[in-house]
């Protein structure tokens, strides 16, 4: 019958006001069996704000307890409807007062309202009897006025709409009384009013009809069967009118709550008692039982705190020939800590950025517990080591705070497990993992695995090769992390850097722009930027230096004698000149450098071959046997300077010799005529001996009178000489570690004298006595036709007197 015909009568019930509100707290009244989305009242309204605010503060209803929820709110429009249909019997049972308890929760700033909602009952439900047919056994010698329990009907409404009034069909013999029990129930009792007779009427069959107080009236009915028997006039009596026992929730099936026990004086079949529920609700049907005989009930289903927490049973004591009495069983719930504690998370930023401060409210979440008492209390803590903490708030709110500053490069996402503990015995506590991302910010810079690069690239490279890679790692996040390479703008022998190389801005490979030449320059140094992109964007800076390297791109380039075509030097060597005597020297360099540079000497021609030697690193050329008559005067030896570089590199040169003690020997100079050379070049030989003669007799008398005026001995006559001149070195040809040809400056003036072994081979200072400074270059003499003279850089004049 529930829920039937409830449209004609509540609706004035519907008609909802708010009954209270101080200090924030809300309550309404609202009947039971409301359809879903009826509107129970407008919380934005009640509370001052509008949909709109309501809406934005992130309103939201918690309900205490942790219960079936029943009642939502329309946060757009803030009004509280039905979201599941209320049954105030299933919900509340018995008890006159039904509650639902909330929390209203609203965001920035955090605010707590109660909300309370009672449930009103309605009539939905009609009285009902224990049993289909109330069987009575009465003895014809009860006297007039005898009075018969017929037990008390059961209606799950409260209030007026539970049992208020009975009727009982007419008849003959007996009326009905109504009574009121001690917790305000009615019950009725059949009294008699004519004596029966059992030899007139044996059987009797009367109706009796329950009503309520609702509007409209519901009524339930049974059946009385009356036996007219032998007198018994003796009733039960129960040993204590309530029997009160308290239960821990959660205790087994099987479980003896209580015994009853009820007396009766008469003997026999008079006198047996046996027992039953006389009013129970289904609820209380499905966890009780009881047994007829002994009168023990036992728990036949679970009992629980947080569903129920009293009930109360009535129990019916009967002898064998119906008469009857009632005792009321009382059992309280006891509670037992048994539910852990519920942790919700009402809001949580996330991710947060690493730049947070310290203190600042990341999320907020409410604990809750179903116990109650003192299982019901909770502490709230976040276990391990995290830059998190737990603020109180109010009525079992928290705050999620930081403590500490976030950094994404070294930890990126937290699991921060909150543990929640009532203080039951034993304690129960359960956990729950927030995770946690930390956004990232720019706030490093790249760094390159090294402050400076070395490098090597040999000469003559390709355009476009690459010569080294530069690398730097930013710990930040994507675009924030991505690092981009340049190079920083500057000059180089003031050309600008980017002449001579470039980098792949994302992979930090630097190329070489053209080809570079070892002669030129040696090395370069560059400042290398990375930056990453984040906002604004951070930078660093490494040094690259680049070494060009030598390859052997120089062939050797002799210096003396002259190369053939500018000049054609002729050398005069005594006849008496002996094994190991100096002849002349063949002057290279070589451009590069190293092992590039290393030359050595050989004579791969010659007219006489085995008279001379050549020292193969010195370059100087000796008598490598004594000179005989069989030789001849004209001596032609064809040098081969060659370098150590891989592939190696020559160049070639003459060296003509005259064998003769005194000028007037040497044949016409017109005579001497050479195969390799011009006609051109012949005149300019014959020239350069006569103007040589004649400059070396003129030297020879002035020393003659000089040695005269002295009176020194042995007296030297200088019949002639020939002068061999001094190399000409072309610009850049300065060596460094000794690694070429010129370990030292060379000067080379030679006056070759006739005579016998006492006639000596002397080295003088150049025509030229100026020397150059450190990082020169040298340069031939414009005064001096015969490239007499040259110096080199830190080079020292050097003489050298050599007997023959």
């Amino acid at each position: 019958m529930r829920g039937k015909g409830l449209s004609t009568f509540l609706f004035p019930l519907a008609v909802l006001s708010l009954l209270r509100r101080s200090h924030g707290d809300l309550s309404y009244a609202v009947p039971e069996e409301m359809k879903r989305g009826s509107v129970v009242g407008n919380v934005a309204a009640d509370l001052g704000l509008d949909p709109k605010r309501f809406s934005e503060r992130k309103a939201r209803l918690n309900v205490d307890g942790g219960g079936r929820r029943f009642l939502d709110i329309d946060y757009s429009s803030g009004k509280m409807t039905v979201a599941e249909v209320v049954d105030r019997e299933e919900l509340c049972a018995s008890r006159t007062s039904c509650v639902l308890k909330y929390s209203l929760v609203l965001e920035k700033p955090l605010e707590l309202h109660a909300v309370t909602v009672q449930i009103e009952d309605v009539n939905d439900n009609a009285p009902q009897f224990s049993t289909d047919v109330i069987k009575l056994e009465i003895r014809e010698s009860a006297v007039k006025g005898t009075v018969f329990l017929l037990g008390e009907a059961h209606d799950a409404d409260v209030g007026q709409n539970t049992v208020q009034g009975y009727s009982l069909e007419k008849n003959g013999h007996f009326s009905l009384r109504i009574g009121t029990n001690a917790d305000g129930g009615k019950y009725s009792e059949l009294v008699l009013d004519k004596e029966l007779d059992r030899e007139q009427e044996k059987y009797m069959n009367l109706l009796l009809t329950a009503t309520d107080g609702g509007r409209p009236q519901r009524s339930g009915s049974v059946e009385i069967n009356i036996t007219v028997l032998d007198a018994n006039d003796n009733v039960p009596v129960f040993s204590q009118s309530t029997y009160r026992v308290s239960l821990p929730e959660n205790s087994a099936v099987g479980t003896s709550v209580v015994t009853v026990s009820a007396r009766d004086a008469d003997e026999g079949v008079n006198g047996e008692v046996t027992y039953e529920f006389s009013r129970l609700s289904d609820k209380a049907a499905r966890i009780f039982s009881l047994d007829k005989v002994s009168g023990e009930i036992k728990l036949i289903g679970n009992i629980d705190y947080e569903t129920e927490s009293l009930y109360e049973l009535r129990i019916q004591a009967k002898d064998g020939l119906g008469l009857a009495s009632n005792a009321k069983v009382v059992v309280e719930v006891i509670d037992v800590n048994d539910n852990e504690p519920v942790i919700v998370i009402q809001s949580i930023s996330n991710p947060v950025p690493e730049n947070t401060d310290s203190a600042t409210e990341v999320g907020i979440i409410n604990v809750q517990d179903k116990d109650a008492g003192g299982n019901q209390p909770i502490r709230c803590t976040i276990q391990g080591n995290v830059p998190f903490t737990l603020n109180p708030s109010i009525k079992n709110f928290y705050s999620i705070v930081t403590t500490g500053p976030l950094d994404r490069e070294q930890v990126a996402d937290y699991n921060i497990t909150i543990t929640a503990t009532d203080e039951g015995m034993p304690p129960l506590s359960s956990s729950k993992v927030i995770h946690l991302s930390v956004s990232d910010v720019n706030d490093n810079p790249p760094v390159f695995d090294e402050q400076s690069y070395s490098a090597y690239i040999a000469e003559n490279n390709k355009a476009g090769t690459s010569i080294c890679s530069v690398t730097a790692r930013d710990p930040d996040w994507r675009q924030n992390g991505t690092v981009l390479y340049s190079l920083l703008p500057s000059e180089v022998n003031s050309v600008p850097v980017s002449s001579f190389l470039s980098i792949n801005a994302d992979t930090g490979v630097i190329h070489a722009v053209r080809s570079f030449d070892y002669e030129q320059f040696r090395s370069l140094k560059v400042q290398v930027v990375s930056r990453d992109n984040g906002s604004p964007p951070l930078s660093s800076n490494a040094t690259v230096s680049v070494f060009i390297t030598d390859e052997n791109d120089n062939s050797p380039q002799i210096l003396y004698p002259a190369p053939e075509g500018k000049s054609l030097m002729t050398e005069m060597v005594p006849k008496a000149a002996l094994s190991g005597s100096l002849v002349s020297k063949v002057i290279a360099v070589d451009a590069d450098s190293g092992q590039n540079a290393w030359l050595s000497y050989r004579i791969v021609k010659s007219t006489d071959p085995g008279l001379f030697s050549m020292g193969v690193h010195s370059g100087e050329i000796r008598v490598q046997r004594d000179i005989s008559e069989s030789d001849s005067m004209k001596q032609n030896l064809v040098i081969s300077v060659r370098d150590n570089g891989q592939p190696p590199l020559s160049a070639t040169c003459s060296v003509y010799l005259l064998i003769s003690d005194n000028l007037a020997e040497v044949p016409e100079l017109k005579d001497m005529t050479y195969e390799e050379k011009s006609s051109k070049l012949t005149s300019y030989l014959i020239i350069a001996l006569v103007s040589v003669s004649t400059f070396f007799l003129t030297f020879i008398i002035l020393i003659l009178a000089v040695r005269f005026c002295r009176r020194r001995k042995p007296r030297l006559l200088f019949d002639g000489a020939v002068a061999i001149p001094s190399a000409y070195l072309p610009p850049n040809y300065a060596e460094v570690e000794g690694a070429g040809t010129l370990r030292s400056s060379y000067n080379y003036d030679a006056y070759l004298t006739t005579g016998s072994h006492t006639s000596d081979f002397k080295f003088i200072r150049s025509y030229n006595d100026s020397t150059l400074p450190a990082g020169g270059t040298l340069r031939k003499s414009p005064d001096d036709p015969f490239g007499s003279s040259f110096n080199e850089a830190h080079g020292e004049e050097v003489r050298e007197t050599l007997f023959i």
